[in-house]
């Protein structure tokens, strides 16, 4: 089985400001959230913990699984996906003449700008990461716990479930919300 849960709320979370690759950690909100999915999540036996190495990420995956004997392992390809000279700017959902505007509303039409990445480089780094981890993992029976971000999620989770670009942020998790995956195939396959 495969798990995947975004991280628990940051101040810039809650003052809905774009985080990407800026190292924010939990609040206290954050902290609680995660502490309580880790109670939600108790019954789940988790073999292995692949987390992002932002500060967000692993302090949920640590408190998920606090006082359990589970591996957390970091991978930069679950970094959050970079928002360039954005990151930190509040008002990207409500203002449609944002400059990353498609990003969110069109994402089939988005073009990166000033530092901000580009929805193929996201997948190259999910296809990655699902063909070299998690395809291998779920093949040898392991049951798997993924802790990321909101942007990083939607890529893993619309690679595995075929959604088209343009339905990129239907599969967006709010924080500490867990996915299930019974079994997963190639990234590759059509």
């Amino acid at each position: 089985m495969l798990y995947i849960t975004r991280h628990g709320q940051t101040d810039w979370n809650k003052e809905e400001r774009l985080q990407g690759h800026t190292d924010i950690p939990l609040n206290e909100n954050g902290k609680e959230m995660a502490k309580a999915a880790g109670i939600r999540y108790s019954d789940i036996k988790f073999d292995v913990c692949y987390s992002s190495p932002l500060l967000r990420a692993k302090e949920t995956a640590e408190l998920i699984l606090e006082g359990r004997d589970i591996p957390i392992i970091t991978d930069d390809r679950l970094k959050e996906m970079c928002f360039g000279e954005y990151e930190g700017v509040r008002g990207y959902f409500k203002d449609p003449n944002f400059p990353l505007s498609n990003l969110f509303r069109h994402p089939e039409e988005y073009v990166p700008i000033r530092g901000s990445e580009s929805f193929e480089s996201l997948k190259e780094r999910t296809s990655s990461f699902i063909e070299e981890v998690l395809i291998p993992d779920m093949n040898a029976g392991k049951t798997i716990l993924v802790v990321a971000h909101g942007a990083l999620n939607c890529g893993l989770i619309s690679q595995l479930r075929k959604t088209p670009l343009k339905d990129f942020w239907s599969n967006l998790q709010q924080n500490c919300e867990l996915e299930a995956f019974t079994n997963i195939t190639s990234s590759q396959e059509p």
